[in-house]
This record gives C-alpha cells, sequence and structure tokens, in this order.
C-alpha cells in the first residue's frame, strides 16, 4: 500500500535527500548541445523518484538538487528559474503516483498509467522549461532567440532521457517488484 504523498515520514525524507543528492551530483554530468544547455541523463533520476514516491518528492528533489548542481558545479550562482523548472518536471513526473493501478514498490502498473508517466514527464519537461526561458527573458534579461534555443534544445533532449533512460528504468523495476505467482498456500 502506497503512503499518501503528503506524508513526511523518515522514508519521504530519506528519499528526497537521495533524489537531491543524485539528481544534484549527476547533474554534471552533461552531453553539451548548445551554450549552457545540454542532454542530461539525471532527468531519469528525477523519473524514478517521482513515480516511486509521488510528485512532491519530485518537486522537492529536483528544486533542491538543482541547487546542489548550482553551488558545486555553476560557480556559486543560483539559477532560481531553472530550480523552478526542475521542480516542475519533478512534480509532473511523479504526477503517476496517485494512480491507484500504479505501484513501483508493489510491481503493479497497467499500460495506460505507463502513457500517463511518459506524457505528464514530457509536458513536465516542456511546462519547466519553458517558464524557465519566459523568466529568464523578462527578469534576468536573457536575450530572447538564445533562450527559445536553449529551451528547444533542453526540452526536446531532456523529454528524450525521460522517455529512454527514465521510463525504461521505471518498468525495470515495476518488473523486478513484481510478486505475480502461481503459488498458493494451502492449509
Amino acid at each position: 500500500m502506497k503512503q499518501s504523498m503528503f506524508n513526511f515520514s523518515t522514508k519521504t525524507v530519506v528519499a528526497i535527500g537521495i533524489g537531491a543528492a543524485l539528481y544534484g551530483l549527476l547533474s554534471t554530468v552533461t552531453i553539451p548541445l548548445v551554450p549552457q544547455t545540454g542532454l542530461r541523463p539525471a532527468i531519469a533520476i528525477l523519473t524514478i523518484f517521482g513515480a516511486m514516491f509521488g510528485p512532491i518528492v519530485g518537486l522537492l528533489s529536483g528544486a533542491i538538487g538543482h541547487i546542489i548542481t548550482d553551488l558545486t558545479w555553476g560557480g556559486g550562482t543560483i539559477w532560481w528559474t531553472w530550480v523552478l523548472g526542475s521542480a516542475i518536471s519533478g512534480f509532473g513526473m511523479g504526477l503517476v503516483y496517485i494512480n491507484k493501478s500504479f505501484n513501483v514498490n508493489e510491481g503493479r502498473s497497467t499500460k495506460g498509467a505507463i502513457w500517463t508517466l511518459a506524457i505528464t514527464g514530457s509536458l513536465a519537461l516542456a511546462a519547466g522549461f519553458g517558464l524557465s526561458s519566459i523568466l529568464d527573458v523578462y527578469l534576468l534579461g536573457e536575450a530572447p532567440d538564445k533562450m527559445w534555443l536553449q529551451f528547444f534544445a533542453s526540452t526536446l533532449a531532456n523529454i528524450a532521457v525521460h522517455l529512454v533512460l527514465g521510463v525504461s528504468a521505471v518498468l525495470g523495476l515495476i518488473r523486478l517488484n513484481r510478486r505475480n505467482s502461481n503459488l498458493r498456500v494451502l492449509k
């Protein structure tokens, strides 16, 4: 049985800490695409932690993890607009957790739930990165052409990571945790 996504048990706090640390540290591994933008395999961490623990864990893992990346590898400057984008992405990837037919830990899922994970995660990446780009233009004075390029490159590349690495990893965890068996206990 899944716990409430608003229940901040020790398990939830630990999941947020591990998710944020993994996302923050693995975000330093980037395949450059355009200036200041790249394909980040760490996006799969948000997919996995969001699906396993819910949208709040996804949101906080994305936000805190992005802050870790900015503080350790970004020269100490926190790009709050992109922290927001990572938080929105993690939240959207965790929405599948609400689906009653979906539980990674019990190995339960339907094709519809997997499609929900794929679609809501992809839309959340587009919305999060889109909002980050718009805020960079209007709040930080970044050049609109540069931000459009960063938006399209980061969104397309990281949707691919979400779908190929993230959703595949969640499917693997579901299969691993599946408890279907034909064995019965006879009394």
